[in-house]
């Protein structure tokens, strides 16, 4: 039977460390939410410069892998999943502009816009079917999340709790049909009933693309807050562990967890209810932020450079998207050393 394994991650973090200052120490830093567990304020975090696109991310993101792999190897990539949590342009993705650059010409080029802070364990869900139910050989996921040196940095919005968590960066995986490090299973789930619970928003009204003064926010609210809280404190631990159940293992065979990191709240909360200790659930919050889409690579591929995460161990990815409309968790043995 074909396996299908995550071989390998590597990440691209843009710019100098912004401090919490640039945005606590802002003229205008007052907001009803400041105090709410949702938005404790991280360190540091990373900020894409004005110039810098999601492609750019991912192709700077892409070369450790060139370097480790061959070029020859990742152009000969079939399969290539992208998702950016703010899209450069209308109507485009970045996945056609990725292949450019790196010279691909994949048989299935996907650019994802759903399943946001999970999406790399849906992209891995998404490759590994095509993988394994296809002719296809190797596939390329890419995360790259730019909003915060952006959308949050606006004048309006810097002022505003909800500006000083996020941070950019991109985590890109190369899965491969081998048995180097295989993925053991997936759990995969979209939750319609929260559909569209979190929206983005101008105080004028008008819509995101219209001409006006407002700028685009996250229409956060007091009562949505505490929805997001009690959703994802739920929905996390419950697919690890009806994935490990299925797989006829428990919470207590995880060597590491890698989630998604909304905030320190989200992380504790998550590995209390599972039974794992702060060691074994790493993170880069403290230094990053919240990186949405990005953080499970970006985080995955510094616990392994940090020997953090060593051969045969078992490690499992998990995380939920926006208010609660999917949630994910996948389950993998790591191989050797990179």
């Amino acid at each position: 039977m074909t396996s299908v394994s995550l071989t390998d991650v590597s990440a691209y973090l843009p710019g100098e460390p912004v401090p919490a200052a640039f945005f606590t120490e802002h003229p205008a830093a007052e907001d009803r939410l400041r105090d709410s567990p949702m938005f404790k304020v991280p360190p540091l975090r990373h900020h894409v410069a004005p110039d810098e696109t999601n492609a750019d991310m991912i192709e700077r993101a892409v070369q450790p892998l060139i370097e480790r792999h061959g070029r020859a190897a990742v152009r000969r990539v079939d399969v290539l999943l992208v998702h950016s949590q703010l899209p450069d342009q209308p109507f485009v993705g970045a996945g056609t502009e990725v292949a450019r650059r790196l010279g691909l010409a994949p048989r299935y080029l996907i650019d994802v816009a759903n399943a946001g802070c999970a999406s790399f364990v849906h992209m891995l869900d998404l490759a590994r079917q095509i993988l394994l139910h296809g002719d296809a050989r190797t596939a390329l996921i890419c995360n790259a999340q730019s909003a915060a040196g952006q959308l949050f940095t606006q004048s309006q919005v810097r002022g505003l709790s909800q500006a000083a968590i996020p941070g950019d960066g991109c985590g890109v995986g190369y899965v491969t049909t081998s048995a180097h490090a295989p993925v053991l299973g997936i759990e995969s789930r979209h939750i319609a009933a929260h559909a569209g619970d979190m929206a983005m928003v101008r105080d004028d009204g008008r819509k995101y693309w219209e001409a006006g003064e407002a700028q685009v926010r996250i229409g956060f609210t007091e009562a949505g807050v505490a929805n997001v809280l009690q959703r994802g404190n739920g929905l996390v631990p419950q697919a690890v562990q009806d994935l490990l159940r299925r797989l006829g293992r428990n919470t207590t065979d995880i060597d590491r967890l890698i989630t998604n990191q909304p905030n320190r709240t989200f992380l504790r909360n998550w590995r209390d209810a599972l039974g794992l200790p702060a060691e074994r659930h790493p993170d880069t919050f403290d230094r990053c932020g919240n990186l949405f889409g990005a953080a499970m690579p970006v985080t995955l591929d510094d616990a392994i450079r940090s020997q953090r995460i060593r051969e045969g161990d078992l490690v499992v990815l998990a995380g939920f998207a926006h208010a609660g409309d999917y949630a994910g968790a996948a389950a993998l043995r790591w191989g050797q050393g990179r």
